[in-house]
């Protein structure tokens, strides 16, 4: 997020005010465009202006509208970012639908768009079908007679495992794709929710079981509720094999590069050749081991489970994972403890709705062609552009003055973000979907055929040089990321509307907007785990020994300040878990504030609606993370997410800039108040 794009808007606002200037014989004059939001890209009525700033800035700036709004009932959250999404979802289907009435030529675009989501949308043919589109794969798993069938299943696209499988650009040698063998298996979000203590987990946990048992008869096995407590023991025993998310958020503790022979040594009793050949993988020899020591116990686990426990767990989670193309039961189902229980979600979205995500997920560059051509203006690519450079100048600009760092270190950090890619809106290169078979009236076909066509994608380019044009989101998807080994920051083009980005809008609100998220992606090159990869994208140590200390005493610092945030009674934030996106946030504040200063040229800000340039940049930080959560959704976002909930992410950041102590006058006494000393600036 950048500091330059401030002079785009305000010429394209020159530009359409003086369209209108002329003699009286010239047509009527025309009105300059506004904002989307209030006079100036604020929703001023959102706040609760007799809240102090510096005791509750989420409150001072949305608290009335925190208190009055509704989340809707197939909501679990509803924020900025699903007022988006709701929107993107919108438009994508009119394309969809547009798509799907039409009689498009086959193996079209418009063909396999229209009709994957059409499969989806025919309630009575599902209803009719009943498990009938899957008998064949659950008895496959029936007819598994060894622990060889059951490892060449778990290697199967479509079946649940215990290892994860994915093949990304190898953290060391980022020009080439590895193969990295991960934990997995657990039907709850973490491993938290089967081993700590707390009444609501357990109370979930007890649900869980139910929900097994309703799968298992649902499926027309007998004894359900047996079989259901032996696979919740099966789970749990995972659980507690598995790393917890701070250990797997290390990168130089995940990366354990093995060979063929090493890993059947160190992780024992499985089968990993039948697992391996049957995920198209039988010749690779070298594998990277992220969770190394989990995945040598869930390995001994598998070994000493009886078959038919491991035959259970994979038919429930067959049946559970695919609920949504089955009949109405398993859906009902299956919302039921995902959505009412572990999210407190009231309602079901409606189907449509549901639709668009799954067409989304199986042809998402697809749908993004269409929705690019009709919902993305050329302009707002040049202008983030614009703001990017920005943003970059002034992380040099603070690198360049960190007192905390030697200039060996600073060298190789001016390097890396010299190095930076940005990719906005859209692909140069669209993938090519032409080998995957959609056909109407075949959703468990359609669904299982994109899994087998994006994993086969996968596999075929697995000796080839690394895809540096790759997206790994689709332009209708609401986000943004940074991807360290292509060190490179991607930013879809649904992120770029209002309230994040508005061409319109006063500029320090932009800049406190997309310009902070931009600054979070580029921020996340230089977080605790992001600043271990070079300028070329290589996982490697470039840092001396002081800096290193250094940055991990402002880390620790950060960490600390994090947990003692209460999200729920008796259940604090995990400063540790979430501390890269926390820096992410803090360090993407900083430098858009810095880059709109810079952007006003020495000069101070223009005062607009009583409000200084310095208080509406913060004030659209706050607004761009205006959201509310259900009880159960908020508990899943502290256990088992690397983000901070949102009201977090708006009060912890700014008790750490002196800027939004003097914008606002926040003084000692106040409850965001921090002493000097103990303000966090890392970047």
């Amino acid at each position: 997020m950048n500091h330059r794009h401030s002079f785009a808007a305000a010429a394209l606002l020159a530009a359409a005010v003086c369209a209108g200037c002329g003699t009286a014989e010239k047509p009527a004059e025309k009105s300059a465009p506004r904002a989307a939001i209030g006079e100036f890209g604020l929703d001023l009525t959102a706040g609760k202006p007799d809240v102090r700033p510096g005791d509750d800035f989420f409150a001072y700036a949305n608290g009335r509208w925190y208190e009055t709004f509704e989340i809707p009932a197939d909501r679990a959250s509803y924020g900025v970012f699903q007022e988006l999404r709701k929107r993107s979802d919108a438009n994508v289907r009119q394309i969809i639908e547009e798509a799907a009435a039409g009689q498009p030529e086959p193996g079209s675009p418009a063909q396999k768009i229209g009709d994957f989501y059409a499969s989806f949308m025919e309630e009575q043919a599902i209803e009719e079908a009943g498990l009938e589109p899957v008998r064949e794969d659950l008895e496959r798993i029936a007819a598994a007679k060894s622990r060889e069938d059951i490892a060449r299943l778990f290697g199967q696209p479509g079946y649940t495992s215990t290892f994860g499988l994915s093949m990304p650009p190898d953290l060391k040698r980022p020009d080439r794709y590895s193969v990295v063998i991960s934990q997995s298996g657990l039907g709850l979000p973490d491993r938290d929710y089967y081993l700590r203590e707390d009444p609501e987990l357990d109370r979930i946990r007890k649900r869980y079981v139910a929900y097994i048992e309703q799968m298992l008869t649902l499926g027309g096995l007998s004894n359900a509720a047996a079989r259901a407590r032996t696979i919740m023991d099966f789970e749990t025993a995972i659980a507690r094999a598995q790393w917890s998310i701070e250990k797997r958020r290390d990168v130089q503790a995940g990366y354990n590069p093995r060979t063929r022979a090493q890993l059947r040594k160190e992780a024992p009793g499985f089968d990993w050749e039948a697992f391996l050949n049957a995920a198209g993988l039988g010749e690779r020899q070298d594998f990277i081991l992220w969770e190394l020591t989990a995945i040598r116990d869930i390995a001994r686990l598998v070994s000493r489970t009886p078959l038919d426990t491991l035959k259970d767990y994979l038919t429930f989670h067959y049946l559970s994972d695919h609920a949504a193309y089955l009949p109405k039961r398993f859906d009902d189902a299956h919302f039921d403890f995902y959505g009412r229980t572990l999210r407190s979600q009231p309602e079901q979205r409606e189907r449509w709705k549901r639709a668009v995500e799954l067409v989304n997920r199986a042809l998402g560059e697809q749908v993004g062609q269409e929705y690019v051509k009709r919902h993305f203006p050329p302009e707002s690519k040049a202008m983030m552009e614009e703001l990017v450079a920005n943003l970059r100048e002034a992380l040099r600009l603070r690198i360049e003055s960190l007192e905390w760092m030697t200039p060996a270190t600073r060298a190789r950090a001016l390097e890396k973000l010299s190095s930076f890619v940005t990719k906005i809106g859209y692909p140069d290169r669209w993938k090519d979907y032409s080998t995957l078979e959609v056909r109407r009236g075949d959703l468990i076909g359609n669904v299982r055929r994109a899994q087998v066509w994006e994993w086969q994608y996968q596999l075929d380019r697995l000796d080839e040089p690394v895809d540096r044009m790759e997206w790994f989101m689709y332009p209708q998807t609401v986000n943004a990321y940074y991807n360290p080994v292509a060190n490179e920051i991607v930013f879809p083009a649904a992120i770029l509307q209002p309230p994040f980005f508005d061409p319109h809008a006063d500029p320090a609100v932009n800049y406190g907007a997309i310009g902070a998220v931009i600054g979070h992606e580029i921020g996340h090159g230089f977080d605790d785990q992001g600043r271990k990869f070079a300028a070329d994208g290589s996982l490697q140590d470039w840092w001396t020994p002081e800096d290193s200390s250094a940055f991990s005493s402002r880390v620790q610092q950060l960490i600390r300040q994090y947990s003692q945030f209460e999200a729920l009674p008796g259940l604090y934030v995990n400063g540790a878990i979430t501390v890269g996106e926390n820096i992410g946030d803090l360090g993407g504040l900083s430098m858009a504030y810095h880059a709109y200063k810079l952007s006003l040229g020495g000069k101070p800000a223009p005062v607009i609606g009583g409000l200084t340039g310095e208080q509406r940049f913060f004030l659209s930080w706050a607004q761009v993370w205006r959201a509310k959560y259900r009880e159960g959704a908020l508990r899943e976002q502290v256990l088992s997410n690397v983000h901070s909930p949102a009201y977090f992410r708006v009060n912890g950041p700014v008790r750490n800039m002196d800027a939004w102590y003097e914008a606002f006058g926040v003084k000692p006494g106040d409850a965001l108040y921090l002493p000097p000393e103990e303000r966090v600036s890392i970047w």
